[in-house]
């Protein structure tokens, strides 16, 4: 009776040390004599000490600060980068069977991928186009690290660091570009503004006087500063008039002569 008793007990202490707990957010990896058996869901489950053992894997959403690297653009322009990486285990055996340390290998593969990108972008790609950049990093991360169980959600570029004497050029670039912008708009006004006064000019040719009365429009304007000198011309109007009225006086006197 007593022997069934302490092999009673000793069937209870074994069945309490091979209760283990997996949470909501793991899943463990069982294995039986070295080899792989199956995925622990959440709950409590039987892992027997001596032969059988497990390890957790946490299926969590996992950020990753990938460290600031160095690299030289397309153009050769030396920058430095850093990002942000979100990634999951989508496979728990996977991520345990096929790498070492699935944490230390994503994240270096993300090292290694984003300095490769940024070398094959120019400069200008890399400041206007850095949401496509992300997206060609987090496409070429998820694809080498989809044997190792692993789902890559996003990758985003934090930031990017120049040297002072790139950002002077940068900034010479920035004003040249605004001059030639300034030129091309001051240049269209005044294009526009010369179709308008050869229209002006145009209409006021037509209309007999109307040439006269702008010209005593323009001195009333700036008549009212006594400090102008205003220099009066003789509207080609009344030059027309006294010549054809000099015409027709030569031509009575050759009549009568």
């Amino acid at each position: 009776m007593e022997f069934l008793f302490i092999i009673l007990v000793f069937f209870i202490l074994i069945i309490l040390a091979s209760l283990k707990q997996i949470n909501e957010y793991e899943r463990g990896v069982k294995f039986t004599a070295g080899k792989f058996t199956k995925i622990l869901n959440p709950g409590w489950r039987l892992v027997f000490p001596i032969f059988q053992s497990y390890k957790k894997v946490d299926i969590r959403t996992k950020v990753d600060d990938v460290p600031e690297q160095e690299a030289i653009t397309k153009d050769n322009v030396s920058v430095k980068i850093n990002a942000v990486i979100y990634y999951k285990v989508f496979d728990a055996s996977l991520a345990v069977l096929k790498v070492e340390d699935f944490y230390y290998a994503t994240a270096q593969l993300a090292q290694t991928t984003m300095r490769n990108i940024v070398g094959s972008v120019t400069l200008d790609e890399l400041l206007c186009e850095r949401e496509k950049i992300s997206i060609n990093i987090r496409e070429i991360i998820d694809k080498e690290t989809d044997p190792w169980g692993i789902k890559v959600e996003n990758v985003e570029l934090k930031d990017i660091s120049l040297t002072d004497e790139m950002k002077r050029v940068i900034a010479r670039a920035a004003e040249a570009e605004r001059e030639k912008q300034a030129v091309i708009t001051k240049s269209k006004g005044e294009a526009e503004a010369a179709d308008n006064l050869a229209k002006a000019a145009k209409k006021l040719s037509e209309v007999p006087g109307a040439l006269h009365l702008r010209t005593l429009e323009t001195i009333n304007d700036v008549s009212s500063d006594q400090s102008n000198t205003i220099f009066f011309p003789i509207p080609m109007e009344l030059l027309e008039a006294v010549k054809g009225f000099s015409e027709k006086i030569q031509n009575d006197n050759k009549k009568s002569n």
